[in-house]
């Protein structure tokens, strides 16, 4: 039997739960039907380290930050960059979502009993001119609880709703069409999989045991990226960032595969912006994988010095934590897909921080008793020295030449010569002595400790990397990591989708990472970070009240 019902949300993490509350709450039914199981509810927002682009918070305040909307506007569009016809409603979706975050976001999601941890972060600092890319400012918020954190209040709504009846959920349902009448959506078709009670984020079966269709007024499309499908990354890898890496890894489980993308589009929806995407260059192997290829992003502070893989330093401004499409731009061109940090145990203890809800125990389990040994620790904090132990990226040494002896036979190769590295880091240190520098990197380091939330967890005290008293030295190979899709399906600020004539399809919306976090794409070709939870939060919400003022 066919079931029917008034919005069917294709996707159960954050964008989908978001969407699929406001249907709820706004009195319509609503059906989330999601390939995975019941753990696996939230999506890739449970493994996110939770943080939130806010502007002009109480915590900024209080920390002494001065943020306004024209700042964080002026930031927006100098990283984005938007410079195609096809940037219509994303830069508008832009301009909506940096007045909702420095607008009723915060108090939303507090009022569902979300909170922020005190200290905001400083990501994505740039280093070019006020109107390039960067954040001027702190304004990486993190979730106390980190990603389960940001879910929780989302997941709490939805069981309320599924026990009105207003909500239910269909797991292991895998979408293979969308029904369209006469060039409007009507409903999904698509296989049931076998029950898999397979670990969160490991690969489950794709058994089919039957078959489904449901019909409804308007369907979501909340079904998440590409990042887990390395074939389809590599097919739309953008040439201005050279060839694609012969070798990555993932930030994100094998089931963020793309597929229901693919579907929407054979539908007739538009999918603009596709070559543009968000990877990390500070990635490592997860030396205790969940998924396949699982890789961890190094959350850098300033210090560290980045190598490409022949020993040349990186140039200014990209330095940890300035520019990651820069970087990765950068590091492609060389020719390699890897590069080194160098740095110092002060350096790690003080700067480390790993992205993804598990990496942070503190944090994710809201205690305040380990969060802040963050800052009063002898040591890194404990998943961090776990990598620096078993990880197959890191090298301990004692001295320089044993530590580059070990970069090359871990790269399996005599790229680097231990005379020009140390000829670069001796430059570097001297510049150590005095506040006043001519390295942009220490100047870096000397302006970052100026903001006291930086100097108290993020920011090492500026010391030079051959001083034995700060060692051992450790170098960490960095891998690319892929993460998120910028771009996606067209959508007007009613998260409704457009044909690929430039009309509007009835009845179909597409929200979170699917709609390139709203309008096909609102990052443009970079992000500030902070920026794709908010996105999934932002799209969802605005898919959702539209969806069911729609549905009669």
């Amino acid at each position: 039997m066919t079931e029917v019902t008034d919005v069917i949300v294709v996707g159960g993490g954050l964008a989908g739960l978001v969407a699929a509350t406001e249907i709820a709450e706004a009195g319509k039914r609503v059906i989330v039907v999601d390939q995975e199981g019941e753990q696996s509810l939230g999506g890739q927002a449970f493994w996110s380290f939770g943080g939130l682009f806010l502007v002009d918070s109480p915590e900024q305040r209080r920390l002494g930050i001065k943020d306004s909307f024209d700042l964080a506007l002026q930031d927006w569009m100098g990283t984005a960059g938007f410079d195609r016809d096809d940037d219509h409603w994303p830069k508008r979706w832009a301009e909506a979502y940096v007045a909702f975050a420095a607008g009723e976001k915060r108090d939303w999601l507090r009022a569902m009993g979300h909170r922020i941890f005190p200290v905001v972060g400083w990501a994505e600092r740039g280093g070019y001119d006020a109107m390039g890319h960067g954040n001027s400012v702190p304004r990486f918020h993190v979730t106390w609880g980190t990603g389960p954190g940001i879910v929780a209040p989302f997941e709490l709504r939805a069981r309320e709703a599924q026990k009105n009846g207003r909500l239910t959920f269909k797991f292991r349902h895998r979408v293979d069409t969308l029904m369209m009448t006469n060039g409007a959506v009507e409903g999904i078709s698509g296989s049931v999989l076998e029950p898999d009670s397979v670990e969160r984020g490991k690969s489950s079966s794709r058994k089919v045991i039957g078959d489904f269709t449901l019909r409804a007024q308007a369907v979501i499309v909340a079904s998440g990226g590409i990042g887990g499908n390395h074939d389809m990354v590599r097919q739309n890898w953008p040439k201005r960032l050279g060839e694609p890496p012969k070798f990555m890894i993932s930030g994100v489980p094998e089931h963020v595969d793309g597929r229901m993308i693919g579907i929407t589009e054979a539908a007739g929806a538009r999918l603009i912006n596709r070559d543009r995407m968000w990877h990390y260059v500070e990635g490592i192997r997860n030396w205790n994988p969940i998924w396949p290829r699982h890789g961890i992003r190094i959350l850098p502070g300033p210090s560290s010095m980045w190598f490409d893989a022949t020993g040349k330093r990186l140039p200014v401004p990209l330095f940890p934590g300035s520019d990651t499409l820069g970087q990765l731009q950068y590091i492609m061109s060389t020719g390699y897909d890897y590069s080194w940090f160098i740095l110092t145990q002060s350096i790690i203890k003080k700067e480390f921080a790993l992205s993804g809800s598990e990496q942070n125990p503190d944090l994710t389990g809201k205690s305040w008793r380990m969060t802040i040994k963050r800052a009063t620790n002898k040591g890194a904090p404990a998943p961090v020295e776990a990598f620096k132990q078993n990880g197959a990226d890191f090298i301990v040494r004692d001295n320089l030449g044993d530590l580059v002896s070990a970069m090359n036979a871990l790269a399996g190769n005599d790229l680097l010569e231990h005379d020009h590295i140390k000829a670069q880091i001796e430059a570097r240190d001297r510049e150590i002595a005095n506040p006043y520098v001519k390295d942009a990197q220490v100047m870096n380091l000397h302006n970052a400790r100026r903001y006291i939330g930086d100097k108290l967890i993020r920011t090492a005290k500026p010391h030079k990397i051959l001083d034995p008293e700060h060692g051992p030295l450790i170098a960490v190979k960095l891998n690319i990591l892929t993460r998120k899709t910028l771009g996606g399906f067209e959508t007007d600020l009613d998260s409704r989708v457009f044909g690929t004539h430039g009309e509007i399809i009835g009845g179909l919306y597409a929200a979170g990472e699917a709609a390139g976090f709203g309008g096909g794409g609102m990052h443009g070709y970079r992000s500030l970070e902070g920026t794709f939870l908010g996105g999934c939060l932002f799209s969802g919400r605005n898919a959702g009240r539209a969806a069911a003022k729609a549905a009669s």
